[in-house]
């Protein structure tokens, strides 16, 4: 009689408690996501809120001198500009926040002093603002798309698909690691079972849910893995130069709010970039 393979690494989270909140989580996304755009809108504008404050917070307890308040101030707008007037709007307020960031961040210390680690900060400041609410934005610009709601239940299914793939095929098979050096759990298994799990996905809620060609949903799904494992892979060597296990503890079994974004971030671009530019 055959035996089930045992798992070759650790969980390394208590699995229970995340499965219940992953569960709130996903009850949440589901609801604003039929609630309509307006409701759509507000979760994302509260996700990248609270994701900065995270980020922000972090750097700033390591001797980042960044503008916290007017940088959450600029994501917003960011997030907002983006509903009346698309990507016209997110670039213009981008464009703003960044010269802000780079003229406030020159004269932090007054005309007569000199800023410290100027550079340093700029560039760690416009990568924030990159990453969070100039990603965030195209999640939340989904919902602006022919086919709204179903097209953020299509990014959400690939979403879901890629991590469950990475971390099922992870757990029970991961043996050799991805980038050792950023984050010794990622496996290049874990890798192939997201790429699996996120193409399949893709390609039957593309099919099925937008009624369009499945060559595109695949395209678009292997995009989206590999956005979103890089995504972590960011936020893993972000953590590690900080020297912090997790972003916060906010969400219980999973850490803070930037834990679960990390990755959706940059899937969000690549499956908006997907439903504008193929066809989809």
């Amino acid at each position: 009689m055959k035996t089930v393979p045992k798992p070759k690494n650790s969980a390394g989270r208590n699995v229970p408690i995340a499965i219940g909140v992953g569960v709130g989580l996903g009850a949440l996304v589901i609801f604003a996501m039929w609630a309509g755009q307006l409701a759509w809108y507000i979760l994302v504008a509260v996700a990248v809120a609270g994701a900065m404050w995270e980020v922000l917070t972090r750097l700033r307890e390591h001797s980042y001198h960044l503008p916290r308040t007017l940088m959450i101030i600029g994501g917003q707008l960011m997030v907002w500009s983006s509903w009346p007037l698309e990507t016209e709007g997110l670039i213009a307020f981008y464009v703003i926040a960044v010269l802000a960031l780079m003229f406030g961040r020159l004269f932090h210390n007054g005309r007569h002093r000199p800023p410290i680690n100027y550079l340093r900060d700029t560039a760690v400041g416009v990568f924030v603002l990159t990453w969070i609410p100039m990603f965030g934005s195209f999640a939340a610009m989904l919902s602006a798309t022919s086919q709204g709601a179903s097209s953020i239940l299509v990014f959400m299914l690939c979403v879901v698909a890629s991590d469950t793939g990475g971390y099922i095929t992870g757990v029970m098979f991961g043996s050799h690691p991805m980038a050792p050096a950023v984050s010794p759990k990622k496996s290049w298994e874990g890798f192939a079972g997201s790429i699996i799990f996120g193409m399949v996905t893709g390609a039957l809620s593309i099919h099925f849910l937008l009624e369009r060609e499945a060559w595109a949903g695949v395209i678009m799904g292997l995009g989206l893995v590999v956005c979103a494992t890089l995504g972590d892979l960011v936020e893993s060597q972000f953590k590690r130069e900080l020297g912090i296990k997790d972003m916060s503890n906010i969400l219980p079994g999973h850490g803070g709010l930037m834990d679960r974004l990390d990755g959706m971030l940059p899937a969000a671009m690549v499956t908006w970039l997907a439903i504008s530019f193929l066809g989809v």
